[in-house]
């Protein structure tokens, strides 16, 4: 997830701030600290926590966090990690280096840690580059090249959250992948989509099979007079296509002709589409 992050935190930090080269670290109490209100990361695995208490227990905390100062206190910009694991180790202070930035660089900084950590689940990213569009009023395009990720990287990961909250909660947890996800953008009756997923879950169904199932929940209801089933060759090439496109793809053959049906959301998304045939 970290690639194509070269940029680096330091590109999100005003010019004024990059020219101090000698950042003050500074003792401050811990009950005086607030987590970072735009902090993209939402699960914070106790396990991990109690580790890396441990190890503060230990040596100390190594690398100071970075906060900015509010009306009350602090607001923690990166490191909340080593906050909560400050508190489970009933420490009174920690080293920090306070910085001065606006809601808007608080919000990407905080997206841009933990994507070069490889922080967040598919989920936890979607919702991140969807705030910051909004926040910020910018498009996809302007949000690809500010974080360095393709647009086409935060096109597919942001669709995930146009299925259902049930689903969604499912790739959040780990119980369905993200692969299973991208699957099940491609069902055309959006009412056969909690089904599919209780199956998914009960038959521990993996992504090639699941697209194979909804390839057969896309096709027409069969009639009495029907045309031959589409060949194994045409149905591999759908698949290839819709993993490529992350879209829906139908490619249907005639006797003389035939003809590929892609799917598309937005404008956006359809410039997507297009851009993947100039590669």
């Amino acid at each position: 997830m970290a690639k194509g992050l070269g940029k680096g935190i330091n590109a999100f930090f005003p010019p004024e701030l990059e020219e101090e080269t000698d950042d003050v670290i500074q003792e401050i109490p811990v009950d005086e600290c607030r987590p970072n209100p735009y902090q993209p990361r939402k699960t914070f695995h106790a396990d991990a926590i109690e580790e890396l208490k441990d190890s503060i227990l230990e040596y100390g905390i190594i690398q100071p966090l970075i906060v900015r100062k509010s009306i009350k206190g602090y607001e923690i910009i990166v490191g909340e990690r080593r906050f909560r694991a400050a508190k489970e180790a009933e420490l009174r202070t920690l080293p920090a280096v306070v910085k001065d930035l606006s809601d808007d660089k608080m919000m990407e900084v905080a997206l841009l840690e933990n994507l070069q950590r490889e922080d967040l689940t598919a989920i936890e990213e979607a919702h991140a580059y969807q705030n910051l569009m909004d926040e910020l009023g910018i498009t996809q395009d302007e949000l690809s090249k500010r974080l360095g990720k393709s647009r086409s990287h935060i096109a597919n990961i942001v669709r995930l959250l146009s299925l259902p909250d049930q689903v969604v909660a499912y790739i959040n947890n780990g119980e369905l992948s993200m692969g299973h996800g991208r699957a099940l953008l491609g069902v055309k009756d959006k009412d056969k989509i909690i089904p599919l997923v209780n199956k998914i879950r009960h038959e521990k169904l993996n992504v090639r099979q699941v697209e194979q199932l909804i390839v057969h929940m896309n096709e027409k209801p069969k009639k009495k007079k029907e045309k031959p089933k589409k060949d194994i060759f045409l149905q591999e090439r759908e698949s290839v296509l819709r993993d490529r496109l992350g879209t829906a793809v139908s490619i249907n053959k005639g006797k003389r002709k035939g003809k590929i049906e892609i799917e598309f959301y937005s404008n956006e998304d359809l410039e997507r589409i297009l851009e993947t045939f100039d590669k």
